[in-house]
């Protein structure tokens, strides 16, 4: 019979949540939080540094604010304070950020899509296109800073900056990939064929997404300056790491020959600007390292490791193998209790990986011996 720890538990609303206290502004210790991410910058700027080593990063992820409770800025905010301080409790290594995250949609509003609103869900994108090249061709693409979503996610880049005093780590908002974009914009099984029989089109039409993406970031980077940490969102992010962060998970619905022919340069023309890319996808991706590894500069990868994490987790053997001695940096998310997080880890670790484990441990004791055992054999 499978353990609890064996099985993905699709009763929770969110498996990477954690339950926090809401702070509001006027509540939270900045200068408190100051001093804990200062502590931390010398780990993480010789971690940067190395080509293989070993981190722990214990995310604060908070249900609400992804999902519909990221409309409203302030609650928002006040339950990502409530994480912020909750994590000092926890043993880590990479301190957590905050993040104005205001769904998927952000480019795909560029071709006049809205968000579709449904209680307790994330914000929705309906595809507005039949093809690629109806995509392509629409009169009206917008800048994203000037559409309403991309109009509300720069004014809660501002409030968060303005709300945090100019001290906190602050986060880009969700970069999801040129790829995972065309699938929010187009009829999938329309667009997948696309990928086969109108490369052309599909290429040109990524490295478009790329673009208005690019031209987003830079109004981002504009109001946050020295606040923002990299590679952002999901991903273990400090001021002193590099590399720009995006969600990939739309590689695991083509070949790998054509995510590297139409993908690639679409996340390089994205990327280009302010850092090396750095993926992620959700489900089992190990099949396309090889693929993966050969995004120019690549310096990070992400995914999931155990079952309570998604219910298609990696396999550790394959992406151990796949970026053992690269310097590539593996980014293995771990819901579960020890026991489990120690089972993943004996059969990631390589001497030659440059590893981020990411635990979820629901109290401050148990997250200590996660970390310890993470220390311990990861040598």
């Amino acid at each position: 019979m499978m353990s609890k720890q064996d099985l993905f538990d699709i009763t929770r609303r969110d498996s990477q949540s954690t339950p926090v206290v809401p702070v509001s502004a006027d509540e939270f210790d900045f200068e408190a939080y100051r001093a804990y991410e200062q502590s931390t910058i010398d780990f993480c700027r010789d971690f940067q540094q190395r080509d293989s080593s070993v981190a722990v990063y214990r995310r604060m992820r908070v249900a609400a604010v992804f999902a519909d409770g990221c409309a409203d800025m302030k609650k928002s905010l006040e339950w990502q304070l409530g994480g912020l301080q909750k994590s000092m409790e926890f043993r880590m290594d990479i301190p957590n950020f905050i993040e104005p995250w205001y769904g998927i949609g952000t480019a795909a509003s560029a071709f006049g899509l809205e968000y579709l609103w449904q209680e307790n869900q994330a914000p929705a994108i309906r595809p507005a296109f039949p093809d690629t090249e109806s995509a392509l061709r629409y009169p009206d693409i917008k800048p994203i800073r000037e559409t309403t979503i991309g109009k509300h996610t720069l004014r809660m880049v501002e409030y968060f900056k303005d709300q945090s005093r100019g001290i906190l780590p602050i986060s880009l908002c969700d970069v999801q990939s040129p790829l995972n974009v065309a699938g929010n914009l187009i009829e999938i099984n329309n667009f997948l064929m696309d990928t086969m029989v109108n490369v052309d089109l599909v290429g040109e039409f990524l490295k478009l997404l790329g673009g208005l993406i690019a031209d987003f970031t830079a109004e981002q980077l504009n109001i946050l300056q020295d606040q923002v940490v990299w590679p952002g969102h999901g991903f273990p992010s400090s001021r002193v790491f590099s590399g720009f962060g995006s969600s990939d998970d739309n590689i695991l619905m083509i070949t790998p020959e054509a995510y590297h022919d139409l993908a690639i340069p679409s996340l390089e023309r994205m990327s280009g600007a302010f850092g090396e890319p750095v993926f992620h996808s959700c489900g089992n991706w190990s099949e396309r390292a090889d693929v993966v590894k050969q995004i120019p500069g690549l310096s990070m990868v992400d995914g999931a490791f155990t079952p309570q994490t998604d219910p298609d987790p990696n396999p550790p053997e394959p992406i151990r193998d796949a970026f053992a001695g690269t310097g590539i940096t593996v980014c293995a998310r771990m819901v579960g209790d020890p026991e489990s997080i120690r089972s993943t880890i004996q059969r990631l670790w390589h001497p030659d990986l440059k590893l981020i484990a990411v635990t979820y441990c629901q109290d401050p004791e148990e997250q200590l011996r996660a970390y310890e055992f993470i220390h311990h054999h990861c040598i």
